[in-house]
């Protein structure tokens, strides 16, 4: 007598998982960071620059210029704001054009990620880039040049928010002006001048009252002056706040124009950002 075996049925294997939004945006800031971190022309440049004018500037200027506040104290403030600036707007400015002249974005577009995976790591370097740079920057004020970190939670809110938006703000508008440049190579010549100019005349350099009116009046149509102003709101005594162009530091304002420029660089992205060079069509 025989007996018949019957077949194993096949192994059936569980479809793997794909990963979630959650997953797909630590992936690629992951890369993005590690392709930061690896250039370092850009590490010197962003980490860098804001700690070496602070310890220039420090040394040639160290009287005061109000009551109880240094020059010192004042730059600072403003050289954290340029700091969270370089990291959003002039790195993004810059290296996106690389970007798409190489190619990569244009490989980019043509997998299955969804598009907004990409900005997501952008977003997310730029933020962890911009909390190691502020750190760095506070660390050597406060040991070298005695800074007083904010000593109540509420200034320590107006820190987070300013911050917030400033570099939201700055993130948008470097995405929407890396479509300016043509090749690789002008992405610096664009958006280099365009951060040194901001700089010299929104009151990082210089006291922003002293500067003339007509600049002052170009300055606050853009948000770093407004990031510097709300930053000197929480480090510098509230008596300072006179010494402001409205007589107070305005943070209801600083708050509305930052606000503002998150709207007119998210619509400037979405109407101006593009994957390909002109020569791809």
């Amino acid at each position: 007598m025989t007996t018949t075996t019957k077949p194993a049925a096949p192994a059936t294997t569980a479809p793997a998982r794909r990963p979630g939004p959650v997953a797909l945006s630590l992936r690629q800031s992951r890369l993005e960071i590690t392709q930061f971190l690896r250039s370092r022309e850009s590490v010197v440049f962003t980490m860098g620059f804001p700690v070496i004018m602070i310890l220039i500037f420090a040394a040639i200027f160290d009287d005061e210029i109000a009551p109880g506040v240094s020059y010192t104290q004042y730059f600072i403030t403003g050289m954290i704001a340029t700091g969270l600036m370089t990291v959003s707007f002039q790195n993004l400015g810059i290296w996106i054009p690389i970007e798409r002249d190489r190619g990569v974005l244009k490989r980019y577009r043509g997998t299955p990620m969804p598009k907004w995976v990409w900005f997501a790591g952008k977003v997310i370097m730029v933020v962890a880039i911009g909390i190691a740079e502020t750190v760095l920057l506070l660390a050597v004020s406060v040991a070298l040049f005695d800074l007083e970190l904010p000593g109540t939670a509420a200034k320590w809110l107006t820190f987070g928010w300013v911050s917030v938006l400033g570099v939201t703000a700055c993130t948008l508008c470097g995405i929407a002006i890396s479509s300016l440049a043509r090749t690789a190579r002008s992405g610096s010549a664009v958006v280099t001048p365009v951060a040194l100019v901001l700089q010299f005349i929104s009151g990082v350099f210089f006291v922003f009252t002293e500067l003339p009116t007509w600049m002052q009046q170009v300055a606050a149509l853009f948000p770093l002056k407004w990031m510097c102003q709300g930053l000197r709101s929480v480090f510098l005594p509230e008596a300072f706040g006179a010494r402001e162009p409205g007589g107070s530091f305005e943070l209801d304002r600083v708050a509305l124009v930052l606000v503002a420029w998150c709207v007119i660089g998210l619509v400037l992205c979405l109407t101006t950002f593009r994957w390909t060079t002109k020569r791809d069509g």
